[in-house]
């Protein structure tokens, strides 16, 4: 096997991994490389775990029937007790447990592995099975994430021949060392994404991160909280407290951001969330719209948890635009990249006093300006109230009650 070829191949993983090719792509172009090198490839499989509150690892699939492509396969962490034992029975966690870089198994003959896996490739007519663990040292690994795992098969008669396997233990490395490079730039993201929201994680993985950097915006701004919030800390058991937060804040999270919405903060029960449309009607109308989601959510969940035997309540809303300061606040050592500014302070104040008028939603004046007609006409004008902290009283508007 030429070693120039082979040098190409690596050149050509090192540079797909410093351009951050996704890995699908990445595995189905180089499978297309070794079969041109002459290893005859049937499939091949690579695993990697990842640092996400949902997913728990990531499969990539490529064969030679659809070699233009590799297929991708997420796996989420309430699936972990559906597939313990199909991961307990894999040659990957034997591996794992035996501290293996490598197992072979010639289909022909398995020896003295048991692999459920063996008897479905044998029966779709693979001859080699060829798997493979790539560990990452103790200051390269993050979380979970201390490895991948990759297998090779073929239907070549005989399997893979020496030259096959010393190429594949020459050149995977390099690939595993470009996945992993991909797979942590998509960690850093989605990171950024939970913790920081949509909006400022963009923002600050394009390098808006210095302290006192701002940008000054138009936008419209949710501050929503719990129902007898404190009331309900009181007499909920802790582990159930928790559960029902998050209930809730997925729920709120969810209607915001399907209307185009940017959550910035979770304060205990409270979210802070920002509508930044370019067109500041279009804003208005996008936080109705994720007002409109969260009442029905809330409705569904509530019926959810009432038959379950579990406590329910509602969320209330309060919504305000305004010119803020949006960025970076804070210290060197610790930074929150969030808005500031009397906007920001008067939508806190309006949900507080959707408490006084026992009214799920209250919308200020600046707002109700930009609803269109059909809208507007929806809302009732409830008069001015004084808010905490709010120099003038603020006119509030709430959706009207439905006629008796």
């Amino acid at each position: 096997m030429d070693q120039q070829e082979i040098g190409n191949i690596v050149d050509w993983l090192v540079q797909q991994g410093l351009d951050g090719t996704d890995p699908a792509e990445l595995l189905a172009g180089f499978c297309r490389r070794l079969r041109l090198l002459g290893i005859e490839l049937e499939q091949a499989v690579t695993f990697i775990d990842t640092l996400h509150p949902v997913l728990e690892s990531q499969g990539y699939f490529w064969d030679i029937a659809e070699e233009a492509n590799a297929g991708r396969r997420d796996y989420l962490r309430l699936e972990a007790t559906r597939y313990e034992q199909q991961w307990l029975d894999s040659p990957f966690h034997h591996l794992l447990e035996n501290g293996l870089d490598e197992v072979r198994v010639l289909l022909s003959n398995y020896g003295n592995y048991t692999f459920p896996v063996l008897d479905d490739m044998r029966e779709a007519g693979h001859t080699d099975y060829f798997v493979q663990l790539h560990r990452l040292g103790s200051t390269a690994s993050i979380g979970e994430i201390d490895g991948l795992f990759s297998r090779w098969s073929t239907k070549r008669p005989g399997g893979f021949n020496e030259e096959d396997l010393v190429c594949l233990r020459r050149i995977v490395p390099a690939f595993a060392l470009a996945v992993k490079s991909t797979a942590l730039r998509q960690i850093t993201g989605s990171l950024a994404e939970v913790y920081l929201g949509r909006d400022a994680a963009r923002r600050v993985l394009k390098g808006r991160i210095e302290r006192g950097k701002v940008d000054s915006i138009h936008a419209v701004l949710w501050f929503s909280d719990m129902r007898n919030y404190t009331s309900l800390s009181e007499s909920v058991p802790g582990n159930e407290l928790i559960a029902m937060l998050g209930d809730y804040a997925e729920a709120v999270i969810s209607a915001v951001h399907g209307a185009g919405g940017d959550v910035l903060k979770l304060i205990g029960d409270g979210t802070l969330a920002i509508f930044n449309h370019a067109d500041p009607q279009e804003a208005a109308a996008a936080s109705l719209k994720a007002w409109h989601d969260l009442a029905e959510r809330i409705d569904a969940l509530n019926a959810t948890r009432q038959a379950a035997g579990l406590a329910t309540t509602t969320v209330h809303v309060g919504l305000h635009v305004g010119e803020v300061f949006y960025g970076n606040i804070g210290s060197d050592e610790r930074l929150d990249f969030t808005v500031i500014g009397p906007a920001v302070n008067e939508a806190s104040r309006i949900v507080a006093a959707t408490r006084k008028v026992d009214r799920p939603l209250l919308i200020s004046d600046d707002l109700f300006a930009l609803l269109s007609g059909p809208e507007s006409e929806t809302f009732e004008d409830l008069g001015k109230f004084r808010l905490k902290g709010v120099t003038r009283k603020r006119r509030l508007h709430a959706p009207r009650r439905p006629q008796a």
